[in-house]
């Protein structure tokens, strides 16, 4: 019966999951399987993996094959460096305590390349939120700008509009003024009665000699 080590589908659609499995290679890939080893969660960053390196390295050291997916699972979490190294002590070309010290080495390693990567997207988010709320200022600002120039320009119209009913306004005003002085009777001066003249007496004739 051949073996594998792969993935088996969970979640939902958009947002799945996977356990990591033993099982027989002709099963369904979501059917039944032989041994359950941990899980793989791809949808944070980085990706949560939980595994039972023990069980994991047990099943390689008698022939179970993971699938590429598995393997570089396998190799992130140094299950495959473990046994590389369980067969340099096999072999007589290390130690124990050798191989023990070089992948506690490698542990060490890949922990501060993890640390190193969960602060470089920490940096990232905090970058992306400062830019986020520069840029969200800035529209702001814009915006602000906007409504006191449109503010400014009704105030402006405004102001005109008021001048010009003013000055509409005296215009009429003054037409009034005059139109009531044009249509005011015109006051005629008394007139003096000239006293009649004195006669004068006429003068008598002259007495017929």
């Amino acid at each position: 019966m051949a073996v594998k080590i792969r993935l088996q589908r969970h979640g939902k659609k958009n947002f799945a999951f996977f356990h990591i499995v033993v099982a027989d290679s002709r099963a369904p890939r979501d059917g039944k399987f032989i041994e359950l080893l941990g899980s793989y969660n791809p949808n944070t960053n980085p990706a949560t993996i939980v595994l039972d390196g023990e069980k994991a390295l047990a099943w390689l050291k008698v022939g179970a094959q993971p699938t590429l997916v598995a393997r570089r699972i396998l190799s992130y979490e140094g299950v495959l460096l473990r046994k590389h190294l369980a067969e340099g002590v096999a072999k007589g070309a290390l130690t124990e305590a050798q191989a023990e010290e070089k992948f506690a080495a490698w542990k060490a390693e890949q922990d501060k390349k993890i640390a190193a990567k969960k602060a470089g997207i920490k940096n990232d988010e905090v970058a992306k939120a400062k830019a986020a709320k520069a840029a969200e200022a800035k529209v702001n600002e814009a915006r602000a700008k906007a409504i006191a120039a449109k503010k400014a320009e009704a105030e402006k119209v405004a102001a005109e509009a008021a001048a010009e009913e003013a000055a509409a306004e005296e215009t009429a005003t003054e037409e009034a003024a005059a139109e009531e002085v044009a249509e005011a009777p015109v006051e005629e001066a008394p007139v003096v009665e000239e006293a009649p003249a004195a006669e004068e007496p006429a003068a008598e004739a002259p007495a017929a000699e």
